[in-house]
């Protein structure tokens, strides 16, 4: 029996939202209530355990929802270095691709939304969705003049079932930050919520997918969707179809080393380019986003979620690599709270706490031999490790809202290099992006 499109009804996701802001609530004033009858020690673990099972009810619920909470529950599953390590990796089970809605009611969508029939605007519509996500589907389509396309639409009433769910999921993250920081929650929400409700207009999104075309324009290396003006509205996005090797494909054995090797290096540089050069991040790197092709060139996808990067923090970026690579250690907690990374009382974080993870950086981004991510098997359980063992020192920690999808972006592309098994100049690719040339920085500085 084909699954039904999500359900618009505001009382039954406030009850399901409702209900879940209840039990994890009740655990959050539970847990409070019982700390002082324990040791630190086992107040920390107490607190640990407290999370997982609310990470546990948090992924069974937004899993099976649609619209804001789905999209904000991913978002938050790409955030490890936010979040604690054994939280992220019971909520990276949000990172599954969404069910399809059946093909009847996504035609219905775009006649609504195009204003004419699905016959009359393509040649040819296909009725399976080849991509589904939180808040819309994608369906090829041909067009009558013979090319083929991806159109981007909308799931039924989104933005009412977005606006729905706004006020509870808030209710809900506060309850959940609340837990892990002891930090003023509204920036971080404000944050949240403007990336969010930009993705709703497809009309942003192909204005991002324009700008993003015009900066690497002359970059052969990215491939990156035509918009189709007259086939667009907020509500659908047409684009040329630029087809590729998918993620579970390129990660696989079938392709040699030297190629995964390649793209990862553009996946790399890529970012980069945004963070310290466009100062424009493409900032959702779950690695459905991306395709590969066989010349070493990466297919970019989905443009709804792009973050310009104030000049003040990509510089702030800029002076923290240059001291990972000169070796200047001293003065990470400077640039770090330079950057708005701090403890309460503007205090910077220790060295016993920040040193750990400079080894680990040093690693990978040691200039000989050159390292290949997933190398070290025990990497990531070394970064729970370490994030298990710095927890209590960090619940204090502030950081500037600016820097959540930065951090979201680059540890999910570490990720995706790991997954791709790649190897490359990272160090050298690092130094060429963070020392700007002495002209770009005579320009700035004027």
């Amino acid at each position: 029996m084909a699954r039904k499109p999500p359900s618009s009804s505001a009382v039954g996701r406030f009850l399901r939202l409702g209900g879940l802001m209840g039990r994890v609530g009740a655990s959050v004033a539970a847990e409070r209530a019982v700390d002082f009858a324990f040791s630190p020690p086992g107040q920390e673990a107490r607190r640990t355990e407290n999370l997982v099972r609310n990470a546990r009810r948090v992924v069974a619920t937004l899993g099976e929802m649609k619209g804001a909470v789905m999209k904000v529950g991913q978002m938050l599953s790409l955030h490890e270095s936010v979040l604690p390590p054994e939280v992220a990796e019971v909520l990276q089970l949000l990172q599954k691709e969404a069910p399809r809605v059946p093909d009847e009611v996504m035609r219905y969508e775009v006649e609504g939304s195009l204003g004419a029939g699905v016959g009359e605007l393509f040649a040819e519509f296909e009725r399976e969705a080849f991509a589904a996500a939180s808040i819309g589907q994608v369906h090829r389509a041909r067009l009558h003049d013979g090319r083929w396309v991806a159109v981007k639409v909308q799931y039924p009433l989104i933005h009412e079932i977005v606006a729905a769910d706004l006020k509870n999921l808030k209710r809900l993250l506060q309850a959940l930050f609340g837990l892990v920081f002891d930090v003023d929650f509204e920036p971080i929400w404000g944050e949240l919520r403007d990336r969010l409700l930009e993705e709703l207009d497809y009309r942003h999104e192909a204005e991002n997918m324009r700008q993003m075309a015009r900066l690497h324009d002359g970059l052969p290396e990215i491939s990156i969707p035509e918009v189709v003006a007259e086939l667009s509205t907020e509500r659908v996005l047409t684009m040329t179809l630029v087809e590729g090797i998918p993620p579970n494909e390129a990660c696989s054995d079938r392709h040699p080393r030297e190629l995964k090797d390649r793209w990862g290096q553009v996946l790399l540089e890529f970012q980069l380019r945004g963070l310290f050069e466009h100062r424009l991040l493409h900032a959702d790197p779950n690695l459905a986003n991306f395709a590969f092709r066989e010349d070493g060139g990466v297919v970019v996808y989905d443009f709804g979620c792009l973050k310009r990067i104030p000049p003040a923090l990509a510089e702030g970026y800029a002076a923290l690599v240059r001291a990972v690579l000169d070796e200047r250690r001293e003065d990470v907690p400077g640039i770090l709270r330079d950057l708005g990374v701090y403890k309460k009382g503007h205090v910077a974080l220790p060295r016993a706490v920040i040193d750990p993870y400079l080894d680990l950086f040093a690693e990978m981004f040691r200039a000989s031999p050159p390292y290949a991510f997933g190398e070290d098997e025990d990497l990531y359980a070394k970064i729970l490790e370490l994030g298990s063992a710095n927890w209590s020192q960090s619940t204090d920690m502030r950081f500037p809202e600016d820097i959540i999808f930065i951090d979201r972006s680059l540890a999910g592309h570490f990720g995706n290099l790991t997954r791709l098994g790649a190897k490359g100049p990272w160090r050298d690719l690092l130094a060429r992006y963070a020392r700007p040339a002495p002209e770009i920085r005579d320009r700035e500085a004027g």
